[in-house]
């Protein structure tokens, strides 16, 4: 049997074996996967030995996505632009690879599963740490026609806006610069909170009128009931308010595929994990 398994710290709260051991089931596809939390120390030999004694693949969570970057042979073109990587695998010659799978799943779930578009449109994104690394590559290929990063260290948000801004439209600015954005009538077609502030149960500071006629608001973020960031878009009329739940499958679908060569269905593992969180 094929072992798989996501690394984190913490990861016990990870839904991803419950998302694979659902793809395995619809695909046929016998395998295990489970979570296992490591200290950062001991991240690089568990990841060669677990290759070395016949492992199929690797997902990587919080902290350890820089870690899998570093010590990959070889990364995808989005996973070298997010410098961040959170699926490793084998190629034909034995080497660890890396790729980046949260972008695609971000977008997915955007375009395909709530039809939102993206090419040409506003994009504000709130946060500039490693989640909103992890999308930016994604992003940028689907060609919005700006792109801003609002980060409370401007130094963060200017840093990724100066790795991006020779292949796509983007800027950085502070909050304090936001609202003064806010006050002349700027406003946004999509807007991303890439913060953990929803893990603290807390709201970043955003002006309303930020938001454009039709307005998607995402938050990275999952949680069983509404995070503060979709009741604040909810509150305001944004058109849609969506939480990260389904970036999470689709980014599983995406390794998963990449692993197994099969493509599974996301939508009935999302109701399925809508029905039971």
């Amino acid at each position: 049997m094929s072992k798989y398994a996501v690394l984190g710290n913490p990861v016990s709260h990870s839904k991803s074996p419950l998302i694979h051991s659902l793809f395995a089931e619809q695909t046929d596809q016998t395998m295990s996967y489970q979570a296992i939390p490591l200290e950062e120390n001991e991240f690089e030999g568990f990841v060669r030995n677990f290759f070395a004694e016949g492992g199929g693949g690797l997902n990587v969570t919080v902290p350890f996505k820089g870690n899998a970057f570093a010590l990959a042979a070889s990364c995808s073109p989005r996973a070298q632009l997010a410098q961040a990587v959170n699926t490793l695998f084998l190629d034909r010659d034995g080497d660890i690879c890396g790729d980046n799978t949260d972008g695609i799943g971000l977008v997915t779930d955007l375009k395909i599963n709530n039809k939102v578009t993206i090419s040409g449109q506003r994009v504000l994104i709130l946060g500039a740490g490693g989640a909103v690394r992890g999308i930016m590559a994604a992003l940028v290929y689907e060609q919005a026609a700006a792109i801003t990063i609002v980060n409370r260290t401007v130094s963060k948000a200017e840093l990724l806006v100066e790795e991006m801004q020779s292949i796509a439209p983007v800027q950085a600015m502070s909050y304090d610069m936001l609202q003064g954005a806010a006050s002349k009538g700027q406003s946004y077609d999509l807007i991303i909170n890439g913060t953990s502030s929803s893990l603290q149960g807390e709201m970043p500071n955003l002006d309303a009128k930020l938001m454009a006629s039709g307005c998607c608001c995402y938050d990275l973020m999952y949680s069983a009931s509404d995070t503060p960031f979709v009741q604040w878009a909810k509150k305001e009329g944004a058109s849609l308010s969506i939480d990260g739940l389904g970036m999470l499958v689709e980014q599983a679908a995406e390794a998963f595929a990449l692993w197994r060569g099969v493509r599974p269905n996301t939508v009935p593992v999302m109701e399925y994990l809508r029905e039971h969180s």
